[in-house]
């Protein structure tokens, strides 16, 4: 029987080799796309927020998982920019309440259900849009195009291009 990464289990050795390699891999890839973000932050978007704390988990997702169903390109980027998108709707309607604390993120997962494009740090985002201050609140729409939309198109180029750096890895597994 195969584990997660497509490896035979009793095969210990291989195992903590590959493990070990797996770990490398999804430190590159983190580095690398947090890095570019960072980057592309200070010196490109000096006026613009680029950096969200969602972006921390999809990071786990794309680079430590990336054969999750939750990883694939299309939930990241679109489960991202529709949970952003309904989250700055809320903040708009109803301020930053309780109530649209949790329209937002209940709205997010309904839409992302809906649409096949579940990414579980899409709901943060969508919780950022209503309680990540004046600065967020200021983008008011322009919040799902940068950050959201940028930074997650960001992570996913640096995903495609490490996860297949790596011969034990293939991403995305699928495109739709």
């Amino acid at each position: 029987m195969k584990t997660y990464f497509g490896k035979m289990r009793g095969e210990p050795a291989r195992r903590a080799r590959a493990d070990w390699q797996d770990a490398l891999w999804s430190w590159a890839g983190a580095f690398s796309g947090m890095g570019a973000i960072a980057w592309l932050s200070a010196h490109w978007l000096t006026d613009q927020l680029l950096i969200l704390g969602s972006f921390g988990a999809t990071s786990v997702l794309i680079y430590a998982a990336p054969q999750s169903p939750f990883a694939q390109p299309r939930n990241v980027l679109l489960g991202s920019v529709l949970s952003a998108c309904v989250g700055v709707g809320c903040a708009q309607w109803l301020g930053t309440t309780a109530l649209a604390v949790a329209l937002a993120v209940s709205l997010a997962i309904l839409i992302m259900q809906l649409t096949h494009t579940v990414h579980p740090p899409g709901a943060a985002a969508g919780l950022i849009a209503v309680v990540g201050g004046p600065e967020v609140q200021a983008l008011g729409w322009w919040y799902p195009l940068v950050p959201v939309a940028v930074g997650c198109a960001v992570m996913l180029v640096v995903a495609i291009l490490v996860n297949n750096l790596a011969r034990h890895r293939r991403y995305p597994v699928h495109w739709h």
